[in-house]
């Protein structure tokens, strides 16, 4: 499945966000999105999600105008996870990864024995079953968040989109949630996931896409996009990069000042 983004422009009060944002996303790969805060990474997710109207260029899924698809049939094919992870009601754990299931029921359907064994797994992928009675309004925010991870789950989603999804996260989950990222795409799933973290993204992602200003920078493979020249110019700071056969490790060392960033 193939998510593919046209010349995407787009204003928020005024202001310019995107600039003219060609984006393809191919089946079977994870991409991470980055750059520096305000570089307009949430804003195209949230274009590709179909969650913000642009305000001209084109977005498709499969080749098909993604205004085509109905509301409930993106919900099967398109899983969003926003960044904060918010939840506004004061549910069951389980029941609020039961709404995963929710584009799949016909009104005031209930749950097949098949919804519930989807919802089962997604809980046991997030390593959240243990709290599948807790309030979700009682939980920590990393708890809560994958939380979440599993409610997008249980919507089996062709595509992921997710907005820093490890930020709240300790080592161990962060880590657990690449992990369930990554296998998604090496399943034949897709996704994207905005990234502050450039080490994780080196690790996981097979493509990173770095955006500065609204406008994309460089793309590719994780070596081609983290050199040092471009870290300064984006970033504004001076790093070391060591790579080796498998990885790749970024080491900030220092803030850069103007002269040294032109």
């Amino acid at each position: 499945m193939t998510l593919q983004a046209r010349n995407i422009t787009l204003q928020l009060a005024g202001n310019p966000i995107l600039h003219g944002v060609d984006f393809t996303l191919k089946k079977g790969e994870l991409v991470g999105l980055i750059g520096p805060n305000g570089a307009g990474k949430t804003s195209l997710l949230r274009v590709l999600a179909n969650l913000q109207k642009p305000d001209s260029g084109d977005l498709s899924l499969n080749g098909k105008n993604i205004r085509q698809y109905s509301i409930k049939a993106l919900a099967k094919k398109i899983g969003y996870l926003a960044q904060g992870a918010p939840a506004h009601w004061p549910l069951k754990v389980q029941r609020l990864v039961e709404l995963g299931r929710l584009p799949y029921l016909s009104p005031w359907g209930t749950l097949s024995s098949r919804d519930r064994d989807v919802v089962a797994t997604a809980m046991k992928q997030a390593e959240v079953t243990h709290l599948s009675e807790r309030i979700i309004s009682t939980l920590s925010g990393g708890e809560r968040l994958r939380v979440l991870i599993a409610r997008m789950l249980a919507t089996e989603p062709n595509i992921i989109l997710a907005d820093e999804p490890i930020a709240a996260l300790d080592p161990y989950h962060q880590l657990h949630t690449m992990e369930l990222l990554r296998e998604h795409c090496d399943r034949g799933g897709s996704g994207i996931v905005v990234m502050h973290d450039l080490n994780m993204a080196a690790r996981f992602c097979h493509r990173l896409v770095l955006i500065q200003q609204g406008n994309i920078i460089s793309e590719g493979p994780p070596c081609n996009v983290l050199k040092t020249d471009l870290l300064a110019k984006v970033y504004g700071i001076k790093a070391d990069t060591l790579v080796n056969e498998n990885d790749i490790l970024v080491i900030p060392r220092r803030r850069l000042n103007h002269t040294e960033q032109l």
